[in-house]
């Protein structure tokens, strides 16, 4: 968002919230100077709100009585940027999912009906907490078009290092972002095989091709058969070991070092995590390493580990005295 236009919505929030503001205060709670704060009172009033100013030794400003949110006016790649935004917060797991939920089912009323149906194909699955570099709006709507539609994609895909090929042909299953990248999940059809793309490298072609029938992904966890994929893991998509604890620490702390794991907010202090790893040790010990009270939700195998871990670290610390 442009920073006039935050400063814009600032503006608009501060004023709704009290009745009578003194121009200097605004000028300070939005860290510009008095005539920027004149300006953007005019903007608004273009707009359609009715602010009035209040006389006084400072000078003021007041939000007139009946005010309404005037219309919002999106373009594509704007409707396209919100739709994905709100869904990315949505599965955020910083406690504002339900908000950003409501948000977009709010925003999605005021669009035209050719907008919303272009909101209405998006959908996003986040494999892990970071945020995705730009991407063409063009190539996420035909992706996400495709999957929406189940309709065979026609695209050229850009391989580093690689000799031009001809067109690939796939079922799109899921648009994922993972590591700071878009990637599509997709049955591969030539090679009879599920495969992970890039979607920064793809050049979708038009016309779609058939429909086809929806296929299960490995695992039936999209997340976990991503994350299994990259950490070079069999068909199954996931770990051999994979278990559930409650960790005694805000979500926000623990999110951004689960690597492929999923954590969630339970409250304030503490979060939900599943996570994965080669051997039950080796899980309990990546566990222990946010050195905090845990709840093992289970498996067994998994409270077994963390015993025989303790009577090792017991043993170890033994001897060293």
């Amino acid at each position: 968002m442009p920073k006039t236009s935050a400063r814009l919505l600032a503006l608009l929030s501060l004023l709704h919230a009290r009745r009578d503001w003194p121009g200097a205060a605004l000028a300070r709670r939005l860290e510009v100077s008095p005539r920027t704060v004149r300006r953007d009172v005019d903007r608004l009033r273009e707009l359609g709100y009715p602010i009035v100013t209040t006389k006084g030794p400072d000078g003021g400003y007041r939000l007139g009585p009946g005010s309404q949110l005037p219309p919002l006016l999106f373009d594509d790649e704007q409707a396209v940027a919100l739709a994905v935004g709100l869904q990315l917060a949505a599965g955020a797991g910083a406690g504002v999912e339900e908000a950003a939920a409501r948000a977009l089912a709010t925003v999605r009323q005021v669009l035209p009906a050719r907008l919303r149906h272009r909101v209405d194909t998006l959908r996003v699955t986040a494999v892990e907490r970071s945020a995705p570099p730009p991407l063409d709006s063009g190539v996420l709507v035909a992706i996400s078009g495709a999957v929406h539609a189940r309709e065979v994609l026609r695209f050229d895909y850009a391989a580093p290092a690689a000799a031009a090929t001809a067109p690939r042909r796939a079922e799109p299953h899921h648009l994922v972002t993972r590591g700071g990248r878009w990637y599509l999940v997709a049955w591969d059809l030539d090679r009879g095989d599920w495969r992970t793309f890039r979607a920064d490298r793809i050049s979708p072609r038009s016309p779609n091709g058939p429909r086809f029938a929806p296929r299960d992904v490995p695992g039936g966890d999209v997340a976990a058969f991503v994350a299994g994929r990259f950490a070079g893991l069999d068909g199954t998509g996931d770990w051999p070991c994979r278990g559930e604890v409650v960790l005694h620490l805000p979500v926000t702390e623990v999110a951004p070092f689960a690597q492929d794991g999923i954590a969630e907010a339970l409250g304030p202090d503490r979060c939900r995590l599943v996570l994965g790893s080669w051997s039950w040790p080796a899980l309990a010990a990546a566990i222990g390493r946010f050195d905090a009270p845990v709840e093992v939700v289970g498996p067994t195998e998994l409270r077994d580990a963390f015993a025989h871990l303790a009577r090792r670290f017991a043993a170890a610390a033994g001897r060293s005295r």
